[in-house]
């Protein structure tokens, strides 16, 4: 995600997902480009009317310097997919399919936060908007046995995308005010957001690292051994 070299054959594709180029294409669109050299980094799109697009599908930390630059020279888009549904398919060492199932987990806007969380402050960046894109993914594996445990030894081929639900563009502080479901002047813990939100605690504490940094929240206190947070501005 850093400086690279252009061109489709170029070092900014020879390992590109189908997933991230179904992505940089789509929101590109017609009239746009892609692999574009801006400055010292190469930018995955930039459509007709300018705006500058970069697909980013884990951290948001290895973007802290190159999405600086690229909101220098114009308005940046980051698109990031929030996996609602994915079906993952197996194949054996000699290409044959083995099975086909669907991943018992689904993915939520909320996900975003396990990413952001390593570069909070792009949230508020002038210039920047972060997009989520809400799919449905194919995940292919291999049994090679160079894979991770929990994937009992097969490797991740690949992902492609199979479905589109839309998209949630945040673009400034306002936009996070959607993930403070509490009234201003109501004081909540880690645990209250999780059973909210219905998400997990350790993400319930990522989303309020990143809001807390940000300014949507602020830390009030303790209550027992939980810190407590009240909603900020609004």
């Amino acid at each position: 995600m850093d400086k690279r070299g252009k061109g489709e054959e170029g070092i900014g594709t020879q390992k590109e997902s189908a997933l991230h180029r179904a992505l940089k294409f789509r929101y590109a669109g017609e009239a746009g480009k892609t692999e574009e050299a801006l400055g010292d980094y190469v930018c995955d799109g930039v459509t007709g009317e300018g705006e500058i697009i970069e697909v980013q599908t884990g951290s948001f930390g290895p973007l802290r310097d190159k999405v600086r630059d690229l909101a220098a020279r114009g308005q940046v888009r980051i698109v990031h997919p929030i996996i609602l549904t994915k079906h993952i398919e197996t194949f054996g060492p000699e290409g044959e399919s083995i099975r086909k199932r669907k991943s018992p987990r689904r993915g939520s806007e909320w996900d975003l936060f396990k990413h952001l969380l390593y570069a909070p402050e792009l949230a508020l960046l002038p210039g920047l908007s972060i997009e989520l894109a809400l799919i449905d993914v194919l995940e292919k594996r291999v049994l090679d046995g160079k894979g991770s445990w929990r994937r009992k030894g097969a490797s991740v081929m690949g992902r492609e995308l199979t479905g589109w639900h839309g998209s949630l563009c945040l673009t400034g502080l306002k936009d996070y005010y959607r993930f403070v479901p509490f009234v201003r002047g109501e004081e909540f813990t880690v645990r209250d957001l999780a059973e909210k939100a219905r998400i997990d605690p350790p993400l319930a504490r990522k989303t309020l690292y990143v809001l807390a940094k940000i300014g949507a929240v602020r830390r009030t206190g303790k209550k027992g051994n939980a810190y407590c947070y009240k909603k900020k501005g609004q």
